[in-house]
């Protein structure tokens, strides 16, 4: 700091002032001469440690601010597309006038309160991390001193357990659906891919119908952008990127649905009107089929339906916990579990049968302490 000194006013007040370090001028008045010096006081130890922030850079508004910081960051196609609307539509209007400097911790809580009345405690979750994010940056650019975000109480989400559709729900889907995207329904109940990775399957190498190893690659999505349009993306995760096999079943559907909608090599074999499908058209045709099959909060009413039947399956018939991640393309193990758990055959039955099995037949001495009540 160039200069800092007190001076005391005819009018009895006391001036603190200093220069930052651009030479600028800041001062400040107050009633108090220790008031005056605590204030200089903390301004030099902000500068010494490197913490200094400029009372005026901090005026920049919230939403000139993020709208830098989003365009800066480097995001998938529909994750760029998520954050912009969830500013759009739920920061922007509470918060994008004003200043950043002058948006208190109390006001945080407050927006986040009313957004709870109407939003799912997740959806909440997601908008206040994304507002947070952009307020730790501007506490990096020494735009602001501190995230407001920060201690924000938010609602609790709590975790639904998963209820598979049953087979009887997937044949409604299938019959309700348009006749160009009834293997669709067939192959993402027979192979679990997300909407996105369904969307994008093609007639081409990633997709093997011929041999004894018949197999489909996930490498992409196809996401919707903001004007409407579709493109191909990369996948959400680096263990999103699978091979996995194809049941017969859905090696059929495929062939026949090839067959009778002439999908030429390297296109898509899924679209409505010959175009690629995008979110909000897909959402007009999925609707009424997910109402007609009894869809509900439970079982969730998009197509992610399908891939939780999908892994019921797997976990019916045996598949231990890695193969199902794997097939799903879940991060971890952990994930799958988190999820799914609930499906797996009972432990602590598991864990009789084991024991009644081998000592029920080889240990028959045992037979007469049961019920005896011996440690």
């Amino acid at each position: 700091m160039a200069m800092a000194n007190l001076q005391r006013r005819e009018n009895g007040k006391w001036r603190a002032r200093y220069r930052d370090q651009t030479g600028k001028q800041i001062a400040r008045h107050f009633g108090r001469k220790m008031d005056a010096q605590r204030w200089l006081d903390e301004v030099t130890t902000s500068v010494v440690t490197g913490q200094y922030v400029d009372p005026k850079a901090g005026q920049v508004t919230f939403r000139a601010y993020a709208e830098t910081w989003r365009k800066a960051q480097v995001h998938r196609p529909s994750s760029a597309a998520h954050v912009e609307t969830m500013l759009r539509r739920h920061a922007y209007p509470a918060l994008g006038d004003r200043a950043m400097a002058s948006i208190l911790p109390s006001e945080i809580q407050a927006w986040v309160k009313r957004m709870s009345e109407g939003l799912a405690p997740s959806t909440v979750g997601v908008i206040h991390g994304i507002v947070s994010s952009v307020f730790k940056a501007a506490v990096r650019d020494r735009r602001i001193m501190a995230n407001p975000c920060e201690g924000t109480k938010l609602p609790t989400v709590v975790r639904t357990k998963v209820k598979p559709l049953t087979t009887e729900q997937v044949d409604v889907l299938y019959d309700k659906v348009p006749d160009e995207l009834k293997a669709l329904v067939t192959y993402t109940a027979g192979v679990g891919p997300r909407q996105g990775e369904a969307l994008a399957l093609a007639r081409d190498e990633r997709l093997r119908l011929l041999g004894t190893n018949p197999m489909v690659k996930i490498d992409r999505q196809l996401v919707t952008t903001r004007n409407g349009k579709t493109e191909f993306g990369p996948l959400k995760t680096k263990a999103s990127y699978r091979d996995v096999p194809l049941p017969k079943v859905v090696v059929v559907a495929l062939n026949a649905h090839i067959a009778t909608f002439d999908v030429g090599a390297g296109e898509l074999l899924f679209t409505l009107n010959g175009q690629p499908i995008t979110r909000q058209a897909f959402g007009h045709v999925w609707r009424p089929a997910a109402k007609a099959a009894g869809l509900d909060a439970e079982t969730g009413t998009g197509m992610h339906a399908l891939r939780h039947y999908y892994a019921s399956l797997l976990i019916r018939h045996g598949e231990s916990p890695k193969v199902v991640q794997a097939r799903l393309g879940h991060a971890t193990a952990a994930e799958t579990l988190d999820t799914y758990s609930h499906l797996w055959p009972d432990s602590d039955d598991q864990t009789r049968a084991a024991i009644d099995s081998v000592l029920g037949t080889a240990a028959r001495g045992f037979g007469d302490c049961v019920g005896t009540g011996d440690a």
